[in-house]
């Protein structure tokens, strides 16, 4: 039993509403002639704003919120320098979605900074250079490259390459990207001021002694027809290769045979040592088998091996492995005839000494001319695979080269800067050389006659050794019985990542760059970079850990020089201080490509040149052919951003943002380039540095990592499946039934809502989700913008007199501000298209616009209750239009235009500030947390009633609360104060509150139900409204007699 006062008389008993309905429709119904027209004096939503539009097909406001803009705050920003380094793409071919991923993501975060006031640095740029783009100019004119002169290739391909990136570029403009687009503004890896920046940190590196020349095994790509950094491949687990099982013969007569070796072996006519390798065409190119001096291998007796298909199979052979690999052999099905009788076991450091014939002895006339060659200890022999005996050619393994240049059994053709042996060279190999019969082309050369003898060599010259070469090889072997089983073997196998084939490892001349000396550095350097994702770091920092070099010279035509003279007489090459300094003074007067087109006489510098005359130099001297690896192009891109540190003017910061000395704060690019340009710039960026300040410092603040765009189920794009989703189509509609045209603004809401940081998806379902979202944004904002009449509300009500529901959006407006801020501070832009939407969806079109309709309709136009509603939509709109412009600035540039006019300035020139803390009300939203929960149960009894047939409207029920107990009067005290909210939120046309149940008249119908709120009992019935339909606002809140509400008829006469 209530012990308290509950409410007045007059809500106690059941008042009637003067106000509230909820609009459902602006259309009117007819009326008879001569009747007064009441739609007429409504304040209906009037504006020019469309729901369905693309205001990036206005090319005056694409211009304002892209070029325009970025000129505009170049020029006008006062806040805190903010440098965006752009990752070059490579400049061929149209774009796909990973570049409009890119581009819109980096575009987001800068918006958001000129938002802030900040003054943003933003260089668009292209990487030209390189193989792809030589071969489309070869492809084009229909011609190889040995049919061609280097000059010719050369201009071909700088004029396909402008027009890729003319043709990029306008793509790029097509998706809303904030940038100055001018030829001054942007870069290119081609451009003359570019490359002397490069080969000036080149000449840095070079004078820190970090750029050596060597003749030893790289990754070579025979269809690149050049070397290939570590960061060049990818690797294909699906490679399968021809792996073969073959016998070296042990030579009887090895002068440092073990007495042990030979005691096990004496009088056994052939023993073989048993050897695996899944590269048989390397065979030619044997010097050595290692073994495990801390391993043991069988000597075992297999009979019916025969080693030559002449001899009688009835002989025992014999054969030596590794013990650890004797289970694995035997289970090699064809591998024995018979199954091996051990004849003894020896330790691996006893097989050291010994010798052996070369396996290809047999094809020579006398095979006695080729000498034997050493057993070598090594510990890169393992028990994990093979044999345990490694045939060793040190021109196709580093492993194999590193130990036999240990040992001393190859001699070192390595050197620092200068006088070092020429890669073109035509001159025999020095003492203990390295042997190669293999060419640039992938093809085993006229040399291997001295391994194979002519009559075998005819088989194999000019073939290639991944194909026909590789073939002839394995029936060779067969028929000098050195081959004991064939076998297809699937492994992990380096791929050239640019045309997608299969690379070998080849012993050539190239240039490298030491990185022992400044991988310690880069490691400490990157400690002071943020990375997101967090995870990213460590794929970045293994990476650089594991190199120490980097191949930086590649055999192509179009692409920066390596500078280095070589002097013909004494077969050496120069590449030091002296040559460079003198080099870099004529090309600063000439330009780079004088290089290739003037006469070597002029590079010679003067102390070199022994007072010979230009005609004697230009006999004397040549120019290295040899160019930069493309990763060397664009990893010296952000030496550009030291001009913009010393200007003065350019660099001005302000604020609270701290400073840089040197480079960007952000760089943003796809997960592959950890091991490509985020790399590349680290280590060109320390690698010239002149300050241990700078030695320590990477060109970068942030590195942000995104993953691949993949189709709708998860599949990557290719031509060949046919599930290539083409970022124009998307903007611009394609002529398939799913292609629709969104417009830039779509794309880029896709791009806000996908998690970038690992592989993502698009297809026709998602586009038509975000283009959904995008509708609902638009509505929400076309109906503010149709309650302002496309003005902004200057006739506001102060924060202390507004309503509960005011106060509660404005709360979670501030809400949907720090999110906001805090979504994009974090790079994490799904948090803030979802708290967008949720407010847009639920907040306002569900809730706020839904209960204040019939205030902004009927009200007085100039009365306090519709200004409190217009105060709150006006600071709604202006809100809400800082948080998408990022995202979609198109749409922000179009209600920014449709309020101030569209000559007004772009909605970016206004910082986006905070807003005040005064909007924030926690007490408001525990009081309509309460009042929201009544109402889904007023929600459930009028859906109830709907479907029972009783009511067509919500307007015409009314809703009884009556109270029947409560721990508190906190909940009575709120519903007795928010009454004019009750009918409003509930949608109906009265409510009356009581604390007993009062049922003086039995209605019609009505649907009960109860729920308890913080203690608080209330039965809640609906019912059938107690008046009659107001013809002008549709509520049932006229009495019999009138013909208006009283507030109708109030707002008609004033």
């Amino acid at each position: 039993m209530l012990r308290w006062s509950l409410l007045p008389a007059r809500r106690r008993l059941g008042c009637i509403p003067t106000c509230s309905r909820r609009w459902f429709s602006s259309t009117r119904p007819s009326l008879a002639a001569g009747t007064q027209r009441w739609g007429d004096t409504l304040f209906l939503p009037k504006t020019t704003f469309p729901l369905y539009n693309d205001p990036s097909a206005d090319p005056k406001l694409r211009d304002k919120t892209t070029e325009g803009l970025y000129q505009w705050q170049w020029e006008h920003a006062q806040g805190p320098l903010f440098v965006f380094h752009d990752g070059p793409p490579y400049a061929n071919g149209d774009l796909h979605m990973g570049h409009a991923l890119n581009k819109i993501l980096k575009d987001i975060i800068n918006r958001y900074h000129v938002l802030l006031g900040h003054r943003v640095n933003y260089v668009p740029g292209w990487d030209c250079h390189g193989l792809p783009i030589e071969n489309k100019v070869l492809k084009q004119l229909g011609a190889e490259i040995n049919q061609l002169t280097a000059s010719q290739i050369r201009g071909e391909a700088e004029q396909f390459a402008r027009q890729e990136v003319a043709s990029q570029m306008e793509q790029f403009r097509a998706l809303g990207i904030m940038a100055n687009w001018s030829p001054e503004t942007t870069y290119r890896t081609l451009d003359s001021e570019y490359e002397l920046r490069q080969l000036d940190i080149f000449r840095l590196m070079v004078e820190k002694g970090l750029i050596y020349r060597q003749h030893r095994p790289v990754h070579y790509s025979p269809s690149s027809r050049s070397a290939l950094a570590e960061a060049e491949l990818v690797y294909n687990d699906k490679h399968v290769s021809h792996s073969v099982y073959v016998s070296f013969q042990l030579d009887p007569t090895s002068p440092h045979m073990s007495d042990t070796l030979r005691a096990l072996t004496v009088g056994r006519e052939k023993v073989s040592l048993l050897v695996w390798t899944t590269t048989p065409w390397t065979l030619t190119a044997n010097m050595a088998i290692a073994v495990n001096p801390e391993m043991k291998y069988h000597i075992v007796s297999v009979k019916g091996n025969s080693d030559s298909p002449l001899e009688d199979l009835s002989k025992d052979s014999t054969f030596i492995y590794a013990a650890d690999r004797e289970d694995a052999l035997r289970e090699t099905q064809g591998l024995f005839a018979s199954s091996p009788v051990p004849l003894g076991e020896i330790e691996g450091s006893e097989l050291v000494g010994a010798t052996y014939r070369p396996i290809f002895a047999p094809l020579q006339t006398p095979s006695v001319l080729l000498p034997s060659l050493p057993i070598i200890p090594s510990s890169h022999v393992t028990r994990d695979s093979g044999t345990g005996l490694v045939h060793c050619a040190p021109a196709h393994g580093a492993e194999d080269y590193a130990v036999m240049q240990t040992l001393g059994l190859i001699s070192s053709s390595s050197s620092s800067s200068s006088t070092l042996e020429s890669a073109a060279s035509t001159s025999p190999p020095t003492t203990a050389d390295i042997v190669c019969h293999v060419n640039g082309l992938g093809q085993f050369t006229e040399d291997i006659a001295d391994v194979v003898g002519k009559e075998a060599a005819s088989r194999l010259v000019e073939k290639d050794v991944l194909d026909n070469g590789g073939r002839e090889i394995v029936a060779l072997l067969t028929e000098i019985g050195a081959l004991n089983k064939v076998q297809r073997f699937k492994h992990r196998y380096p791929y050239d990542w640019k045309t997608d084939k299969p690379v070998i490892v080849l012993a050539t001349s190239q240039w490298f760059a030491n990185l022992d000396h400044i991988k310690e550095d880069a490691i400490a350097a990157l400690q002071e970079v943020s990375f997101v994702p967090a995870i990213s770091r460590n794929r970045l920092e293994s990476f650089i850990r594991s190199r120490s070099e980097w191949c930086i010279s590649r055999q192509r035509v179009w692409g920066v020089p390596i500078p280095a003279l070589y002097h013909l007489p004494s077969n050496s090459a120069v590449l030091d201080s002296d040559s460079l300094s003198h080099i870099m003074s004529v090309l600063r007067e000439h330009g780079p490509q004088y290089w290739w087109d003037g006469p070597v006489s002029a590079f010679v510098p003067p102390s070199r040149r022994d007072g010979m005359e230009p005609a004697r130099l230009d006999e004397t001297w040549r120019k290295g052919t040899d160019t930069m690896d493309v990763w060397f192009d664009s990893g010296t891109s952000w030496s550009m951003l030291d001009a913009l540190y010393r200007d003065p003017a350019a660099s001005a910061q302000t604020g609270e943002a701290s400073a840089r000395a040197f480079g960007a704060d952000v760089c943003l690019e796809g997960s592959d380039q950890h091991r490509g340009w985020f790399q590349s710039q680290l280590l060109t960026a320390l690698g010239c540095a002149k300050d241990e300040t700078r030695a320590r410092a990477a060109p970068y603040s942030t590195l942000i990592t995104h993953g691949m765009v993949l189709d709708e189920s998860g599949k990557k794009m290719s031509k060949s499946l046919g599930n290539i989703v083409s970022p124009l189509t998307v903007v611009y509609g394609g002529k398939g039934k799913n292609e629709k045209a969104y417009g830039p603004d779509v794309l880029r809401l896709w791009a806000a809502t996908v998690e970038f940081g690992k592989d993502m998806s698009i297809g026709p379902t998602m586009l038509q989700q975000c283009a959904e979202t995008m509708r609902k944004i638009r509505n929400s904002s076309r109906f503010i913008l149709g309650s302002l009449g496309d003005h902004p509300f200057t006739n506001k009500v102060e924060c202390t007199d507004l309503g509960l529901a005011d106060r509660y959006v404005l709360h979670r407006l501030h809400r949907l501000d720090q999110v906001a801020r805090a979504g994009y501070e974090a790079y994490n832009f799904p948090q803030v298209i979802n708290e967008l939407s949720y407010f847009a969806n639920i907040t306002l079109s569900s809730f706020y616009f839904d209960i204040n309709k019939d205030c902004l309709y009927a009200e007085r136009e100039d009365g306090i209750a519709r200004r409190r509603v217009l105060t709150v939509l006006d600071q709604v709109l202006t809100t809400m239009t800082k948080v998408l412009a990022p995202v979609l600035p198109h749409l922000a540039e179009e209600i920014h235009g449709i309020l101030h006019g569209t000559d007004a300035p772009s909605v970016f020139t206004i910082p986006w500030t905070s807003l005040p803390e005064e909007f924030v009300d926690t007490q408001a939203e525990q009081d309509m947390d309460k009042l929201l929960r009544i109402r889904s149960k007023v929600f459930a009894l009028l859906e109830q009633a709907r479907k029972d047939g009783v009511v067509k409207s919500s307007l015409s029920a009314d809703v009884a609360m009556n109270v029947t107990s409560a721990a508190t009067p906190d909940v009575i005290d709120l519903l007795g104060h928010e009454e004019n909210t009750l009918q409003a939120l509930f949608g109906v046309s009265g409510v009356s509150l009581s604390d007993r149940s009062v049922d003086e008249t039995a209605p019609a119908w009505q649907y009960k139900d109860h729920l308890d709120v913080e203690g608080t009992e209330i039965e809640l019935i609906v019912r059938p409204a107690a008046l009659q339909k107001c013809p002008r606002c549709w509520t049932f809140t006229r009495h019999e007699h009138d013909e208006l509400c009283k507030r109708c008829a109030d707002v008609v006469r004033a």
